[in-house]
Formats: C-alpha cells, structure tokens, sequence
C-alpha cells in the first residue's frame, strides 16, 4: 500500500472539462479516443462499449482511459456507425449541451462526464501506462464527484476553478481506490509502483518533458541516466514496457495537440516546438496516431464544445 500512496502522492491532476449532454439521435463511434481521460456518468438511456456491447447501467460510470481508442455505443446498440473524427467533426448534430443545474440527470438519453490528465511526476500519464481497456465503475461517492465537477463548471462563482481542481483531484484518487479494492489490474499497478520508483527513469521522464524540441536520442537519454547507448532502449523498456522512441514520440504529440488546442501557432512552428524539422513528417505522423490532420483537429475544438 506504500508504494500505491507514493504514486498517489506524486500524481499531478489536471481538469480538461467536464458536461452534461443529451443524445438527439442515436449513434455508434467505431474507435472512440480522446488524449485525455474520460468519466462518464450515465443518468438515463443506452450507454455500451466494446465489441461485446457491455451495457453501462444508469448510474454507473465508464472510464475510458486515454489514448485508448473504444467503440461506444449511445442510444441503441444497432445505431449508425461513424468514425471517431466524423464524430467530433459532428458531434452538435447527435448531443446538445445542457446548461441548466436543475436538468443535470433527469433528461432522457442524457449523461455528464469529465475529462483530465492524471500524470506521475508530471510526466507520465498513469491510466495510459497500465494498458487498461475502458471499464464500468459502480460508486456513489464518484458520481456525486461528477455532478458537482459538472455543477461548478456551469456557474460563474468564485473560486470557481480551485473547487474543480479539487474536486478532480478527489475524483481521481477514488479512481485509483475503486481499482485497488476491486483488484482490478493488480500487475500492471504492481510494475508501475516498482518503475516509478527509480529516480534515474525519473530523471529520463523530467528530462524528455523538458526538452521535447530537442534532442532525444538514445545517446543522450544514456548520458542522463548513467547508462550505456547500447542499454538505455532496453533498460527504459525494460521497467515501462515501451522503448524510449515510441514514447517520446507520443509525449510530442500530446504536447502538439494541446498547443493546438490553446495557441495560435502555426502547424510548422508546433511541429518545431515539439522536435520535428521537417513539418510534413511531423503531420503525417500526427495523422497516424490520431487519425486526423493537425489542422483539422485545431478546427474541430468548436465542435467539441457543443
């Protein structure tokens, strides 16, 4: 239990967002992914994921983890099928936002959820590293957590961000305990309270997060950690189970997608800001692991907000 409390201790929570929605016409999206964790209560109507369409009762809760992609079916489990790009590029057509406190929970086909970011030492994204598919949760207390996540983020009162902060916060370490007491994943939250633990991969995580528009090769992360080149990819891959490239690779295009999403850089200059010279590779790489041109997604967040 030390060493859970230690990861717990050293995760650092961001809140994304959080809503309230209500279905307009049924659909299915076939690879659902988000960078950012999802929690989404339902309140009312069909709510099922995977390719079993395991239903979410109402009142349950269903943790998509990030960069996780995961069919989800809202309405009717026979509905229409769409990509997850045509689904945010669409999204007002199928969900209307509620902006009423007295509606949370009693429309029909309605849910509310919140997305974060949870990362270890600031730099790792913990739900991501244990490799888990999406799962139901059944807890009170969460969804409580949900609702006034949800409450707060539709009111203008003050302080209104820290009591989101810390409702997250909460909502993420009761995650973690409903994890434990059901023993869900025990090897992976077993690997990583041993990984996380070495201060030289530590150092590997700060440094690459510090200088993710430089080099990262293997030669330097080996200076960093003490290691030799010939090791360094093995031993990273070794206590995280992923080599070094791959993971820069993907904490580069989380770092692009949020400079996306909150400036108004230009895409060869994000693609220099995260360590890609050549701008056309750095988009067809982004392409690749979302599924969307970077363009694309910086055009969409209007539509994410419905």
């Amino acid at each position: 239990m030390e060493d859970y409390n230690k990861i717990i201790e050293s995760l650092k929570v961001r809140y994304i967002k959080a809503k309230n929605l209500v279905l307009q016409q049924p659909l299915t999206v076939r690879n659902y992914y988000d960078v950012g964790n999802n929690l989404m209560l339902v309140h009312n109507g069909i709510v099922a994921f995977g390719d079993d369409k395991q239903i979410v009762e109402e009142g349950q809760l269903l943790f998509i983890p990030g960069g996780r992609s995961t069919k989800i079916y809202y309405g009717d489990t026979e509905s229409r099928v769409i990509s997850n790009d045509d689904y945010i590029t669409t999204k007002d057509k199928f969900f209307r936002s509620n902006n009423d406190l007295d509606l949370i929970g009693d429309a029909e086909d309605s849910h509310s959820f919140v997305s974060f970011e949870a990362k270890v030492f600031d730099s790792v994204n913990f739900f991501t590293s244990l490799e888990v598919p999406a799962f139901v949760i059944t807890s009170n207390k969460l969804a409580t957590l949900i609702i006034k996540i949800v409450e707060e983020s539709m009111q203008d009162l003050p302080g209104k961000e820290r009591i989101i902060s810390l409702y997250t916060e909460q909502m993420v370490v009761e995650v973690i305990r409903y994890i434990l007491k059901n023993k869900m994943f025990v090897e992976q939250l077993a690997t990583n309270s041993t990984y996380f633990k070495d201060p030289r991969l530590i150092d590997l995580f700060n440094y690459i997060k510090e200088n993710l528009g430089g080099d990262l090769s293997n030669k330097v992360l080996s200076n960093v950690a003490n290691v030799s080149e010939d090791y360094v990819g093995q031993y990273f891959k070794m206590l995280t189970g992923i080599n070094p490239q791959d993971y820069i690779e993907y904490q580069r295009m989380e770092r692009a997608v949020f400079l996306l999403r909150t400036t108004k850089k230009s895409i060869r200059e994000i693609g220099k800001d995260v360590g890609y010279k050549d701008t056309a590779y750095f988009c067809r790489r982004f392409k690749m692991m979302f599924g969307i041109p970077a363009g694309k997604m910086r055009r969409r967040e209007s539509s994410m907000n419905v």
